[in-house]
């Protein structure tokens, strides 16, 4: 019986390469840790109901604060990944069970107990399932439908790479307020960072969202200081507007043990500045470039920011 407490029992694929030292984190990164009433009655729910977070398992530097406003990043299909992306800190392996027909019920229940405005809603890959999940996403999106019908759902999926392409439109149909699929780094660093995934692919995969729902958002995030050079992050930029994306999130890379991917550098604050106003000048609604920037970090806010951005876009152009 795996203990996934345990990094080489957690990560085997990585057990046996060399540790990459961690490079101590300059004060612009550093984050209170998790504590107070609001963070308990998170982590109580979160149990009650059997649920996976992405915050616990990746070990998101902002769960504390997000926690404690009553915030969780849900993480659905199992806590073991199928795929062993070189940065991530979720478990790896062969997922030990099947997916479970109940824990879209038990999401809604959670969801509509911490009385989330908005909702995100991310998965492990599940390369063993036919579909990838895409119906467990949309059974997931219609029970919280149903329980809170004001709360607006923000997914954040896997590539679906080895599915059939049809899965997609199961997804889409059952219409998340956003759909969020990250491309994580740039193409040139995919071999080391990401190597179960491709890159068109996956810029694909947001322009067909697009194509079957044009009036959904879309989302993607890199992070940096994986070894990348800026013009391929500007180039970055270019491919997602080029397949419509409206919401680029940009974060900084952080190791989570020495057998993971080495962190190239800590970026400064006034770079990600220089990112957040390049995107907006490519022409992106929303942008969070910070060094703390994650997926689901503020999200509730800034989907409420990405909404009057498009609203005052139309206006402008007068659709």
């Amino acid at each position: 019986m795996r203990d996934l407490k345990i990094p080489d029992q957690r990560h085997p694929e990585k057990a046996h390469r060399p540790d990459n030292a961690q490079p101590k984190k300059p004060d612009w990164i550093r984050v209170k840790a998790p504590n107070g009433k609001g963070y308990r009655e998170t982590h109580k729910i979160m149990r009650e109901h059997n649920l996976v977070t992405v915050c616990e398992e990746a070990g998101c530097p902002n769960a504390g604060e997000c926690w404690s406003q009553g915030h969780a990043t849900m993480m659905i299909m199992g806590e073991v990944c199928t795929r062993a992306c070189s940065f991530c800190n979720i478990a790896t392996g062969k997922p030990p069970e099947d997916l479970d027909v109940f824990e879209p019920g038990r999401v809604a229940d959670a969801v509509k107990k911490l009385g989330l405005n908005h909702v995100v809603i991310t998965s492990v890959d599940r390369d063993d399932v036919e579909d990838g999940g895409a119906e467990h996403f949309a059974m997931t999106i219609r029970a919280i439908r149903k329980q809170s019908p004001g709360t607006t759902i923000e997914i954040l999926t896997p590539d679906f790479l080895r599915c059939d392409p049809s899965v997609l439109e199961v997804v889409v149909q059952a219409r998340p307020d956003v759909f969020n699929h990250n491309l994580e780094t740039v193409p040139g660093l995919y071999p080391e960072v990401r190597a179960g995934a491709r890159y068109f692919h996956s810029l694909r995969l947001l322009q067909r969202v697009k194509e079957l729902d044009p009036t959904m958002f879309t989302k993607s995030g890199i992070m940096v200081g994986l070894g990348e050079d800026k013009q391929a992050v500007l180039q970055v930029m270019d491919d997602m507007r080029a397949a419509d994306v409206d919401f680029l999130t940009i974060g900084q890379y952080l190791q989570p043990t020495p057998k993971h991917h080495a962190v190239d550098r800590f970026v400064h604050p006034d770079e990600f500045a220089g990112y957040e106003k390049a995107a907006y000048g490519k022409g992106f609604l929303m942008v969070s470039a910070t060094p703390l920037t994650r997926s689901s970090y503020h999200a509730g806010d800034d989907f409420e920011r990405l909404r009057a951005a498009r609203l005052e876009r139309l206006a402008q152009t007068g659709a």
